[in-house]
């Protein structure tokens, strides 16, 4: 096994296992949050304090999954490249990693505010039990989607520490999102899953059945971002927007199937990062507008 010899490829190979790419699903709906709370721009502390949260959280998520789930990937021919199998990283690297980006979360939390603080810990538990769900139920995907859920709801109680309609609702379109591309994304591993005793809805209903539950997630996902929009008083920009987005759900379902997931890449990772994106950048334009 090869070792990551310098701190910039020790930093590199840190980057590769926790993914740092897929922030562009959460950071935006946390800015959303936000932005729609402080009715425009939010104050700079806030704003910094919850992207150093955001990241860090998401980071603890990543690395305790990667090193929890490392008996797996190290047999799975897709995962065998990730950092941890390699021995770029160690295991006892990834769990110092691990509890320095979870001191960071919690005094980032503390900065912001009393509830933020309060409930950091229940953040802390809930992104890093999902690493464990597979092992026991198919719901995982659905607490995976929780965890992004999470998003919004930091970034409104960043600058407004309470919990109200539009933050929920959009916190249910993306627990139901994120459910419905993680399962996706899960269809490539249903039978190494099956093999191994690893749950998901693939491998407990087949990659059929496991469409339609993923595009039902996205129908939901659709209704929720339109019923947020409405409870937040957003203008015409994003309602535009919510229609574009929906049309991109409806087309990241129509270039798989179960005969051919050779695009499961694009459907998850690229229109999904894109879809993020222009949701928040929808709510500014209805916020500013």
């Amino acid at each position: 096994m090869s070792s990551a010899s310098t701190p910039l490829a020790k930093f590199g190979a840190v980057c590769r296992m926790i993914k740092i790419e897929h922030s562009v699903f959460a950071l935006p709906f946390a800015y959303l949050g936000q932005f729609i709370a402080a009715g425009g721009l939010p104050p700079v502390k806030p704003f910094l304090l919850l992207t150093v949260a955001m990241v860090a959280v998401r980071s603890v998520a990543m690395a305790f999954n990667r090193v929890i789930d490392l008996p797996f990937d190290a047999k799975n021919p897709r995962t065998q490249q990730r950092p941890l199998v390699t021995g770029e990283i160690s295991p006892m690297q990834t769990w110092a990693f691990v509890a320095v980006m979870a001191a960071i979360f919690v005094i980032a939390c503390f900065f912001i505010n009393e509830l933020s603080f309060m409930l950091s810990p229940v953040a802390l538990f809930v992104a890093a039990f999902y690493s464990l769900l597979k092992r026991f139920t198919w719901l995982c995907h659905f607490w995976l989607g929780a965890v992004l859920a999470l998003s919004p709801l930091a970034g409104w109680i960043s600058v407004d520490p309470q919990f109200t309609v539009s933050a929920v609702l959009f916190a249910w379109g993306i627990l139901f999102w994120v459910a419905g591309f993680d399962i996706i994304y899960s269809c490539q591993d249903a039978e190494y899953d099956r093999t191994v005793g690893l749950n998901s809805v693939p491998a407990h209903f087949g990659l059929t059945s496991a469409l339609v539950i993923s595009s039902f997630c996205h129908v939901v996902t659709s209704i929720m971002f339109l019923m947020g929009g409405c409870a937040a008083g957003l203008a015409w920009p994003y309602f535009a927007v919510w229609a574009v987005v929906s049309g991109i759900l409806y087309w990241e379902h129509s270039i798989i199937s179960a005969d051919d997931m050779s695009r499961v890449n694009m459907a998850f990772f690229t229109m999904n990062g894109f879809i993020s994106v222009m949701v928040f950048a929808g709510a500014l334009a209805g916020i500013f507008m």
